[in-house]
């Protein structure tokens, strides 16, 4: 199903990738306040495990287990006040740091592995969109939350 060379190259390659990731987000001025509200090691730690775990991710995981855990990391975003299009790039530059090094380690080069490798790029792609709506939802929850609060605040009476 997946070209298991492809899969295992992205997991034996997590700490580089999470190092170029981590370049990226720091140089990046779309997500100045990611970098701020969320400690670097939080930020690396869960990188480095999206990356090194991606088999997991893709074949051993269902879409409820996805959501379920991006939600949580949509919430624990929006407590760190984070702003949602930050917490956007952060999960997009994810993605493209993996396309990168892929193409720059020639990987797409063997056109009899093409099918599998398209297979592959589709399931990618399929994980980091649950990862980004399931981040969304949680984001949301707490944004609910903090303006219902706010609106059932009781007067005070002089």
């Amino acid at each position: 199903m997946f070209t298991v060379r492809m899969i295992q190259h992205i997991e034996s390659q997590a700490d580089v990738l999470s190092g170029q990731l981590m370049h990226r987000l720091e140089t990046s001025h779309e997500c100045c306040g990611l970098l701020q509200n969320v400690p670097a090691e939080e930020l690396k730690r869960h990188t480095y495990e999206i990356y090194r775990n991606l088999s997991n991710w893709l074949t051993a995981r269902t879409a409820s287990e996805i959501e379920q855990r991006y939600v949580s990391l949509g919430s624990r975003r929006a407590r760190q006040q984070v702003l949602f299009s930050e917490l956007l790039f952060a999960f997009n530059a994810t993605k493209e740091c993996l396309w990168e090094h892929l193409e720059q380690d020639g990987l797409f080069e063997d056109p009899m592995e093409l099918i599998g490798d398209l297979n592959l790029l589709h399931s990618i792609g399929r994980f980091f969109d649950r990862v980004s709506l399931g981040a969304a939802v949680g984001y949301e929850k707490v944004q609910r939350k903090v303006r219902e609060s706010v609106m059932h605040i009781p007067a005070h009476s002089n």
